[in-house]
This record gives structure tokens, C-alpha cells and sequence, in this order.
């Protein structure tokens, strides 16, 4: 066999070779497509990079609070009441915190003192330097609770203004443009999710003081997310 000969054989089967392997690879690649399409979800869920404390439950709960309960709709600031936080919530008061003992480490506890909604200096400095402390966060999370001291109504209408006061304290040392869709609030007077004694090893703002559940519940959750939703 002379080398022409040869040469063009082998040419012929290079490019059989080459067209076998393109045809491999589009089809490979269109079944993938087709995967992710059908089960975008699953897709997303295997890829993302999640910090370790983003559990499926946590991840439904940011969900929901961003959408139900998050600071801009139609216009308009809101967050979540008791009522409706139990619905985002879908879960035990004390499974719903569980949820949040993993962020031990980011997470800090804003005291205030019996039927108030005042921060005072080490609440306001606590807060600061925890929104300042994002470490590439999306998302922070608020939630202001009361000690069953009052009525039920009562003191749904002082968790509210507690996680207000957290609010307007960001928007008025920040000045962040984007707050407005990385704070999810929710306040949930006495009647949700109440903290109990573990709680009192977190980061509060009165560390020097008794810790007792009325003290601790006469306050407001903080910390700032990293989950891919």
C-alpha cells in the first residue's frame, strides 16, 4: 500500500472518528438541558455553594420571609405579625430557632428594656458592627420578639416596633440603597418561637446583666444569611 493510499485512509477515519465523538457530545449535552429543565431545582440545589448552615427548612423559611414578609411590596414597608409568621414559618417554635443554632457564631441578641422599643448605646453599637460584619452575606434577617409581660396584642404591637427600631437604625447609619430587598423582618410578640436559656451564650447586647427568658425575649434576632435560594 503506497503512502498517498495510506495517508488518505487514515484521513477518512480521523474524521468518521471526529464526527462519531461531535454527535456523542450534542447528544450528551441535549439530555443535560433537557435535565435541568425538566428539574431546575434539583439542578440548582447539587451546584450551589451553600454555607454549612443552609438546610433545606432554613432555606424554605428565607424563602418565604424575603417574599411574605420582606421590607418593599407594592410601595410600601411591611414584615410578618405572629399570625402570619407561624404560616411562613410552618414548623414548632422551637424547631423554627433550631433552625437558627448553627449561626451562633454570626448571629447576635438586641436587648431592650420592659415595654420599650428604645436600642439603647450597646444595642445600637451590637447592631453596627454586626450589618457591618456581612462577610458576603445576601440576605439579613430580623426578628424581634416580647416577653409575655402584657396582653398578647398588646405586645405584638412592641415586637413590632422593636424590629422597626433595628430598621431605622440600618437605613440611618448606612444609607444602603439595596436594604429595602436584603432585610427580611419578622416580629413575633409572645406567641412564636420564644428563646430559652441557650440562648443566653449568644452575643447580646447586655452581656454584663442577669440573663433570664423575660430578658432574653425583650429583644431582636439579627444576623446576616448566605444562602442560595
Amino acid at each position: 500500500m503506497n503512502a498517498g493510499r495510506t495517508h488518505l485512509i487514515l484521513w477518512g477515519v480521523t474524521c468518521v472518528s471526529l464526527t462519531v465523538a461531535v454527535a456523542v457530545w450534542t447528544r450528551g449535552a441535549a439530555a443535560r438541558m433537557e435535565e435541568a429543565q425538566a428539574h431546575p431545582a434539583e439542578v440548582a440545589t447539587a451546584s450551589a455553594a451553600d454555607m454549612g448552615y443552609c438546610t433545606g427548612e432554613l432555606k424554605v423559611i428565607l424563602k418565604r420571609v424575603l417574599m411574605s414578609c420582606g421590607l418593599q411590596s407594592g410601595g410600601g414597608s411591611r414584615g410578618c405579625q405572629p399570625v402570619q409568621a407561624k404560616q411562613v414559618a410552618s414548623m414548632s417554635g422551637s424547631d423554627f430557632n433550631a433552625l437558627f443554632l448553627p449561626l451562633a457564631d454570626r448571629a447576635a441578641i438586641l436587648q431592650f428594656d420592659r415595654d420599650d422599643a428604645t436600642l439603647d448605646p450597646g444595642g445600637v453599637d451590637l447592631l453596627e458592627k454586626t450589618f457591618a460584619n456581612r462577610q458576603g452575606a445576601s440576605y439579613f434577617f430580623v426578628v424581634s420578639r416580647a416577653s409575655p409581660d402584657g396582653s398578647a396584642e398588646h405586645n405584638r404591637q412592641l415586637s413590632q416596633q422593636r424590629g422597626q427600631a433595628v430598621l431605622d437604625q440600618i437605613k440611618a447609619k448606612f444609607q444602603d440603597p439595596d436594604i429595602d430587598q436584603e432585610v427580611g423582618l419578622l416580629w413575633l410578640g409572645e406567641e412564636f418561637a420564644q428563646l430559652d436559656a441557650q440562648f443566653c451564650d449568644w452575643k447580646r447586647s447586655r452581656t454584663g446583666d442577669a440573663c433570664t427568658a423575660a430578658d432574653l425575649n425583650r429583644s431582636a434576632f439579627i444576623a446576616w444569611i448566605d444562602c442560595r435560594l
